[in-house]
């Protein structure tokens, strides 16, 4: 049994190695780093002593290979990763600037990454939490369906939903927000968005006004609402608790939000307080900040503990 499954794009990054280095015009790139949001995610999971489990798709190559020994390695279950002999792992190049932002060009449609099979959940015990990335939802209409039929089968047998919208304006492409989402956020028990993702779930223009419309769904347990580097703020329909950002010197930004998701459920699944739970998220998103590529950040349950100390 795993306790927390997946299910999205895999992926290869490639990026430029300094800041304002634009993707038009020819020069280097480091990589490839295994990536893809749902990857960083379940992988920052197993790290962290969790079983775990993905379903998603590579081509039968070099980038494929890369992707699932990085998982093999830190104990996710791939049993369910489909390797496509006839087509390519999907790219991702990525360009940061001083001021923070990042540019992508993303090669995922018509990718085995978006070829892969739904799980028979006959066959794999229900989970404790079903995680979904939007930005898994945005890419095309087919895999999106595959992933919430998904959602859904693990919910009826007792999983809970969790969800980071995980807006990519690339992928949206101008498409109503609430056309890829559909009911999705109404069978969510643990959500996870920004501040500019909450008011478009929401449609409200305040935090509070957003919260207040999202708690009124029954089934949501906790928001995790992520404010980059103030912090995050946690709610429940009992309490809110604040969690400051650890100082962590900022090298790759890509995959600190996963890596938040995943520190968060696996605290939730240990019984931590919402504090602890938010404090263990903090510090995976920090630790993960402080090496080059989306996945490559220190984290174990021993930094994590030795940096919530610290």
């Amino acid at each position: 049994m795993c306790e927390i499954w997946t299910m999205g794009e895999m992926l290869v990054e490639i990026m430029r190695p300094g800041a304002d280095m634009q993707l038009n015009e020819p020069g280097e790139f480091m990589g490839p780093f295994p990536s893809g949001a749902p990857a960083i995610f379940i992988d920052t999971v197993a790290r962290l002593g969790h079983t775990a489990g993905i379903c998603g798709g590579v081509g039968k190559d070099d980038f494929g290979k890369n992707i699932l020994d990085r998982l093999k390695k830190d104990g996710v279950n791939v049993d369910h990763v489909f390797e496509d002999v006839n087509n390519a792992t999907a790219v991702a190049f990525v360009a940061y600037f001083k001021d923070g932002s990042r540019k992508f060009i993303y090669h995922i449609d018509n990718t085995p990454a978006v070829h892969s099979k739904s799980i028979d959940i006959k066959q794999i015990e229900a989970p404790k939490y079903f995680h979904i990335m939007g930005c898994s939802l945005m890419i095309n209409r087919s895999f999106r369906d595959q992933i919430l039929n998904t959602a859904q089968s693990f919910a009826k047998s007792g999983a809970k939903i969790s969800f980071d919208p995980n807006i990519r304006p690339e992928l949206l492409k101008g498409r109503a927000l609430e056309d890829i989402l559909g009911d999705l956020i109404g069978n969510c028990s643990v959500l996870m968005p920004g501040i500019d993702e909450l008011k478009m779930i929401t449609g409200m223009q305040t935090i509070e006004d957003g919260i207040e419309k999202l708690l009124e769904n029954k089934k949501l347990e906790v928001v995790a609402l992520k404010k980059g580097n103030k912090g995050s703020t946690l709610y429940s329909r009992k309490e809110q608790v604040d969690i400051q950002p650890y100082q962590a010197k900022q090298i790759d930004p890509t995959g600190a939000g996963d890596c938040f998701d995943a520190a968060l459920l696996c605290g939730l699944l240990e019984g931590k307080s919402l504090f602890e739970a938010g404090k263990m998220a903090a510090a995976a998103g920090a630790l993960n900040v402080m090496k080059l590529g989306p996945m490559e950040g220190d984290i174990s349950k021993s930094s994590l503990e030795k940096m919530m100390q610290e």
